[in-house]
């Protein structure tokens, strides 16, 4: 699935027309949504609500009375508050729609109410009912086994980006585990009934931590939606993680929280400016510590605390609360040099400067508007090593303690005012952090953490580092060279929009984050700092469902311009910073391409291609994505019809192959995972292998299929099979240990090759191999360092081709190359230096070898996207495939130059191919 919708469907999610500023008062303007018959937003109106009882039941009164303009059947029951919010004589009300009892992703409506001398009028709504919904509730896969897919899942999406992972250690317990949530419907069209599962972690390879959120089809059991729950500053150099559970009170772990006086302290931030704390003296401790109790004492004594994290690695503290955790503590009510250098004073400081600011200019008392306490973990490191960034993972902000260049990330207040809007996102329009509406929540982050550095060191608003974000945090660079985004960058959609898939930055969450926060850091140079503010706040806060995107997040702002009585002038100013920004109604469609369109809003990223002897054959749903995935085929000349190949039986039918003869694929259903193949002539669909979990680096030639088998827990054998001759094959590794695997399979003349990994001795092994299909006979390639990670395989008739990284800290791999005897090993593209690719998969013709890859840092604005690049065999001559600037997936050697690959620079994902390489896209 591409950026631009996340699970409503393949039509572009903000088409609906822009709102125009809404009048003060007279006949409701009604905006229509897509997909629904439920109006997107509905202003102008008056209308008496219900006066006695609550405001959420006078809101789903209002919604039932109406039912000829909100077409919702019986509000009270399919309606459920989430949380009123209460502003003077103002309410508004979040609802959360439910369909048969099972909550919608993403589907919530908004009553906003005046309420004076006991009477309630409405004065208007927004957000997302879907009517079209009709699925069945009743789910045929299990708890388990969807926890086992998601895990499985989210190990296959970290597995596609490096070389690959080592044998671990025998007593080793896998690094990911996974909690089910309950049944959720997607809302495709007739609605996709799911169980949500999160999978918490540590990246095998990487160690990075490691929070997914993932959908598994609760009739098939397919992993159908998956993204990650981190919300981090983006800062250079490193992942973070986030997620929020559940923790003891402080009280619980082991801090006293009562009966201790306000103690005004002193401490010198990073910058050296001395700066006055809020503190608190712990008898127990015998210390000061930063414990502020002044400024929430109407809420119940919550406070602002920062606590001492050096010891911790990050790992152990996203998603969690450690035991023994304590507050940094001073002798002297003067916190000295190490607080300092902590970056704990800064942090302290700026969390009261973030809580006063919202408290002061909006009357929100704290993040969830309730008074929550606001709790900040200082100097955690990447385990023992440098962590630049700093993330919100529901109940607290957590700050990196920097490196050489890189002073720690609490010393920003834009970093910390960024973090700590995180919690106002989610405790208000709870933005999903995916897509566009991911974008926007960090977008608003960016925006608001900005907005308090700029007020508070008096910084002009058209100075030309205004927009500036982290341009404070390095000890050598200058602000603009140190800056991680600039709210000043012009960007605007039709030029610099990204579109990539959900594994890549959850669908461009921060690379396409300042198109939005640049049209609302252009409304408040117009506007003036108060004003804006008050709109961006009354906007996300009253407007704003968890699915919006860039369209919707206007037609928000307009709305609320009209609630705020903008004159002419001033509504005018806010629709031309829109306009400036390319977010105008349908600008999705005005998105280029240099490659030819095979099959369009194929919708899924996470089901790969195939193609061969003229032909490709790709997995798709239909056009609102409410049907179980169907292989289709069809030639690359584009001559003929497209054909459907496999079973519209209600399985997820993903990941074909083609030799131009015969398509191979996976289909799932309930715990059976069967691989299926049938001519692309027609005829009968035949069942080769039947397993609990998925396959992978699956290929056919003419009769044999070779294939990788994944079991639980990261292990994998490579199988194979001769069609109507012998029974199956499976590979077993030269050694039996607990992780041992084979895997990595690519075929070619009746050979497969693969790699052995396993432990001997206690050290690791790992040889790459060739296997003739029909005698049997194994052979040694190359005896692999063990200290190297292996990533894909390519073979073609002369060579065999793998992805090889040498740096178990780098995703840096080479493209390597020997002949199948194991001689002439080159380094078709180097594993170090600037020509470098973060190889993810690898094909390979007869004429070139095919590399999709992470683009080299040459290329900063596209560093993390996917690219595809093609070399000749000898690497002599090297070429991007396409200039396409969105990401592109999984490409595939069709044969000579041709590559058939996903292609999500649209937004969506769509199925392409070209006939030779583009060039350099210089």
């Amino acid at each position: 699935m591409g950026a631009a919708a996340l699970v409503v469907s393949a039509a572009p999610a903000n088409a609906a027309k822009a709102a125009d500023p809404p009048p003060a008062a007279g006949p409701a303007r009604v905006i229509p949504a897509p997909r629904t018959a439920t109006p997107a937003l509905v202003t102008g109106i008056r209308e008496p609500a219900a006066a006695g009882g609550s405001a959420a039941d006078a809101a789903r009164g209002h919604l039932a009375a109406k039912e000829g303009r909100y077409r919702i059947a019986d509000p009270g029951r399919n309606l459920r508050p989430v949380r009123t919010v209460e502003a003077g004589t103002t309410e508004t009300v979040r609802l959360q729609q439910r369909y048969k009892g099972v909550e919608v992703l993403g589907g919530q409506y908004v009553v906003r109410m005046e309420h004076r001398n006991g009477k309630r009028v409405v004065t208007g709504t927004s957000g997302k009912y879907f009517t079209g919904l009709t699925a069945d509730t009743t789910p045929e896969v299990d708890e388990e086994l969807a926890v086992d897919r998601a895990v499985e899942a989210t190990a296959t999406r970290l597995g596609a980006h490096g070389a690959g992972v080592r044998a671990p250690a025998e007593d080793a317990e896998y690094p990911l585990t996974g909690t089910a949530r309950g049944l959720v419907v997607l809302p495709r069209g007739e609605g996709v009934l799911t169980r949500h599962v999160t999978v918490r972690g540590t990246d095998p390879a990487t160690r990075q931590p490691v929070l997914q959120e993932v959908y598994v089809d609760a009739r098939t059991g397919y992993p159908v939606l998956q993204y990650s729950g981190i919300k981090t500053f983006g800062a250079p150099g490193a992942a973070a993680a986030g997620g929020a559970q559940a923790r003891p009170s402080r009280t619980a772990a082991g801090a006293d929280t009562g009966g201790r006086p306000a103690v005004e302290g002193t401490g010198t931030r990073l910058d050296g400016k001395g700066v006055g704390l809020q503190l608190s003296y712990d008898e127990q401790r015998k210390e000061y510590v930063m414990r502020d109790g002044t400024r929430m004492r109407d809420s119940s004594k919550k406070d602002i605390a920062t606590f001492d994290g050096h010891a911790l690695s990050v790992g152990d503290v996203s998603g969690t609360w450690p035991e023994g955790l304590k507050e940094f503590g001073s002798k002297t009510p003067a916190f000295g040099k190490e607080a300092t250098e902590a970056g704990a004073v800064d942090a302290h400081w700026a969390a009261g400067k973030v809580y006063d600011y919202y408290r002061a200019r909006h009357g929100r008392d704290s993040l969830n508007g309730r008074g929550g306490e606001l709790n900040s973990v200082v100097g955690v490191t990447f385990y023992g090593m440098p962590y630049v960034n700093a993330f919100w993972d529901g109940t607290k902000m957590v700050y990196g303690n920097g490196d050489a260049e890189y002073r720690p990330m609490s010393s920003g207040l834009d970093v910390v005012g960024h973090e700590m809007t995180h919690g106002v996102v989610e405790n208000s329009a709870n933005l999903v952090y995916a897509g566009q509406s991911g974008a926007m929540n960090e977008a608003i982050a960016d925006y608001f953490g900005n907005a308090i550095k700029v007020d508070t060191f008096g910084i002009p608003m058209d100075s030309p580092d205004s927009g500036l974000l982290g341009d404070t945090l390095c000890r050598t660079r200058s602000p603009r060279e140190c800056a991680i985004r600039d709210l000043n960058d012009g960007r605007t959609t039709s030029k610099s929009f990204l579109g990539v898939a959900f594994g890549t930055d959850n669908g461009g969450v921060h690379l396409n984050s300042t198109i939005f926060s640049g049209a609302l850091w252009d409304v408040r140079k117009d506007l003036g700092p108060v004003l804006a503010d008050k709109l961006v706040l009354k906007a996300l806060t009253e407007y704003m469902t968890p699915l919006d995107g860039f369209t919707e997040g206007r037609d928000a702002v307009l709305a609320a311009a009209g609630d705020l009585k903008l004159d002419a002038g001033q509504r005018r100013a806010v629709e031309r910073a829109f306009n400036g920004h390319g977010i105008v109604p349908g600008w999705e469609l005005a998105l280029g391409v240099d490659s030819d369109r095979l099959l369009g809003k194929v919708n899924t990223d996470a089901t790969r291609p195939g193609a061969g002897g003229g032909w490709w054959t790709a997995s798709t749903s239909n056009d609102d994505g409410t049907e179980a995935y169907s292989v289709w085929a069809g030639r690359i000349d584009g001559s003929g019809q497209s054909r459907l190949i496999s079973p519209n039986d209600g399985r997820n039918h993903v990941d074909p192959v083609t030799d131009g003869r015969t398509v191979v694929w996976t289909a799932y259903k309930g715990r059976t995972v069967e691989l299926l193949a049938r001519p692309l002539a027609g005829g009968p669909v035949k069942t080769l292998y039947t397993n609990r979990y998925r396959y992978s680096s699956v290929s056919v030639e003419g009769r044999t299929v070779a294939f990788q088998v994944n079991g639980r827990r990261g292990t994998s054998r490579v199988v194979y099979v001769r069609m109507g001759e012998t029974d199956p094959v499976v590979l077993e590794p030269g050694a039996s240990s607990r992780f041992a695997s084979t895997g990595r399979p690519s075929l070619k003349d009746g050979r497969v090759a693969f790699v052995d990994e396993h432990r001997e001795g206690g050290k690791a092994r790992q040889i790459l191999g060739l296997v003739d299909t029909a005698t049997g006979k194994r052979s040694v390639v190359q005896e692999l360092d063990p200290g190297h990670l292996v990533g894909r395989t390519a073979l073609t008739s002369r060579y065999v081709y793998w992805l090889a990284g040498e740096d178990p800290e780098s995703p840096r791999t080479a493209v390597r190359r020997s002949a199948l005897d194991g001689t002439g090993v080159i380094d078709v593209s180097p594993a170090k230096g600037k020509d470098a690719l973060n190889g993810i998969s690898l094909s390979a013709s007869e004429d070139a070898v095919t590399v999709t890859a992470e683009t080299p840092a040459a290329e900063p604005r596209n560093e993390t996207l996917a690219k595809i690049w093609q070399f000749t065999p000898d690497g002599t001559q090297r070429a991007r495939v396409s200039c396409n600037r969105g990401e592109q997936l999984w490409g595939v050697a069709e044969s000579g130059r041709r590559v058939v690959w996903l292609d999500a620079t649209t937004g969506y994902t769509d199925l392409v191919t070209r006939g030779r390489p583009a060039g350099t896209c210089g």
